[in-house]
């Protein structure tokens, strides 16, 4: 028969026995674990790798195309804008690179740049809406009307100043006065809502050159003012063109806002890679297309209906 003691023995060594087991178990698992991780570890960083050297060369396939479209852009753009004026009209965001390249791709074109005009902070800020349709009803010339459907504080803007600003089409006479011009234009610089160096000349068409969309992805106020300008100043004129770099074509970014409405995009041309040298081309191309009568949505963000002037569509 067998004792008390020794069940007690017995069943102590079956519990002995699984916990070694379970601590040998356990220490094999975790070396198969641990390694398997380190083969994990090793494969991801070899895909890391990978998807950057794919980045580097396809970079560098960008700059070499850049090199190629900035040594052919001049004979791509001459005389595109020959005898041409255009006003250059900027937003915040800016990048002063792109507008200066801009500008020197206007100049190959053959067009004239008769001054340049900058909105400021104040101007695309909700909070100024307000002062800002105050300021543009108390500084319309007597000979100036503005549109019955300018309401918003953007289109206020644009019709005021495309008025003062853009030479009329069917004449290519200013619609104001030198004195008329300077009043409005300084009493926008007083209120904090424009600024501008020089003189500022009457122009037959305009360029509205905005950045990567950044707050104004955010905020859809920031971008539908700068929309509804940019089409507001386009009816006053023989020509306007809105173009930024990619991200102003996405969310409420102002070249989307203007893509995404019938009412604007019908007579307002839009460009969506102005930080690359074909999307400068396309811009004064879109612009010379502008003066023919012409209408499009350019580059290679959503909403382009093709990557430049005379393409295919996409």
């Amino acid at each position: 028969m067998i004792s008390m003691r020794r069940h007690v023995v017995t069943i102590a060594s079956i519990f002995l026995a699984l916990a070694v087991g379970i601590v040998l178990g356990s220490g094999l698992l975790s070396d198969t674990l641990v390694s398997g991780l380190r083969d994990d570890k090793a494969e991801m960083r070899r895909e890391v790798q990978n998807a950057q050297d794919r980045s580097s060369r396809l970079e560098e396939q960008l700059n070499t195309a850049d090199g190629f479209d900035a040594a052919v852009a001049p004979r791509v753009v001459r005389d595109v804008l020959i005898d041409r004026t255009v006003l250059l009209v900027s937003t915040p965001d800016t990048d002063p690179a792109d507008l200066d390249a801009v500008m020197r791709t206007v100049d190959a074109a053959g067009g004239r740049v008769t001054g340049r005009v900058s909105l400021t902070e104040s101007f695309v800020d909700a909070a100024g809406a307000d002062l800002l349709r105050t300021t543009v009803t108390n500084i319309i010339p007597a000979g100036v009307q503005l549109q019955t459907g300018a309401v918003d504080p953007g289109s206020l803007a644009g019709d005021l100043l495309g008025a003062v600003l853009q030479l009329d089409p069917a004449t290519g006479a200013p619609r104001s006065t030198p004195e008329e011009r300077d009043l409005a234009l300084s009493t926008l610089r007083s209120a904090g809502f424009v600024s501008y160096d020089g003189a500022v000349e009457p122009a037959q068409s305009t360029l509205v050159v905005t950045g990567d969309g950044g707050e104004q992805n955010g905020n859809g106020n920031r971008g539908a003012l700068v929309a509804r300008f940019a089409a507001a100043v386009d009816t006053r004129g023989a020509g306007t063109v809105l173009t930024g770099r990619p991200g102003s074509a996405v969310g409420n970014g102002p070249v989307a806002v203007v893509r995404a409405a019938a009412a604007l995009s019908a007579g307002l041309s839009t460009v969506d890679n102005l930080d690359r040298e074909a999307g400068r081309v396309t811009t004064v191309l879109a612009l010379g297309e502008q003066f023919d009568g012409g209408v499009g949505r350019y580059g290679s963000g959503p909403g382009a209906a093709a990557v430049t002037v005379g393409s295919a569509a996409r």
